[in-house]
């Protein structure tokens, strides 16, 4: 039997709550067709140029992991909202740095954007002192866009390598972002086919537009803004 997908149609339909029913039931949905189980599926809420009181509702919905950009509006944002919800995970989906490294070990659950040797380095050398070990992401430029941080597919292997030896680190999964426009079931698989081969166990894949597509094509984490938030001030 088919589980109805919750209708936006109501008073309520604007609101974080509702949104976030309709988005947790595509997951689930998504999950059981391609044979998984939706616990296998993470929800990565991300809150990036929203404030405090925008987040709150998701909450309070019962969400605990939620995606910054930029380390120093976590900061803003996030002290006080910790105090409430001491159980909340931190990811930074967005480019890190070298001289924001402490910060970020400091501060994120998660690092989804490791992307070159110099910051994994970075990493490692700040690893060394801090007791905090987020979980690292590589990101993966799967559409080879000069503008975009990631590494270049061709170049994933021999990164892979390179974090896991000289630097030590342990990779707990791969990230991508297609190129606007692009099919993205072909940027997905190709992260699965490195993923697979590497023996990394989580995909971070699937944004607002493509989700769903990402679960059937192997995600563990998907990065859903908008749907769950709408459009961001200023957009």
């Amino acid at each position: 039997m088919v589980e109805p997908v919750p209708s936006h149609e109501g008073s309520d339909a604007g609101s974080t709550p509702s949104r976030l029913a309709v988005v947790r039931a595509r997951m689930a949905r998504s999950a059981r067709d391609a044979g998984r189980t939706p616990e296998s599926v993470h929800l990565v809420c991300v809150s990036k140029g929203q404030e405090p009181e925008a987040i709150r509702p998701a909450l309070l919905a019962g969400e605990r992991i939620f995606g910054e950009n930029r380390v120093q509006e976590a900061q803003r944002k996030w002290p006080l909202l910790r105090e409430a919800f001491s159980d909340v995970e931190l990811h930074l989906i967005g480019p890190l740095q070298t001289n924001k490294v402490r910060e970020a070990v400091a501060l994120f659950d998660a690092i989804e954007t490791l992307d070159r040797p110099r910051l994994a380095e970075a990493l490692a050398k700040e690893f060394q002192t801090s007791s905090r070990r987020p979980q690292l992401f590589i990101e993966v430029n799967t559409g080879r866009e000069p503008q975009k941080a990631g590494v270049l597919p061709e170049a994933a292997d021999d990164f892979i390598a390179f974090c896991r030896g000289p630097c030590g680190l342990e990779i707990e999964g791969l990230m991508c972002i297609p190129p606007a426009g692009d099919q993205a079931s072909p940027h997905f698989a190709l992260l699965s086919t490195i993923a697979a081969r590497n023996g990394i166990r989580s995909l971070s894949m699937g944004m607002s537009a493509d989700y769903e597509l990402g679960i059937q094509l192997g995600a563990t984490h998907v990065r859903v803004g908008s749907a769950i938030f709408g459009e961001r001030p200023g957009h």
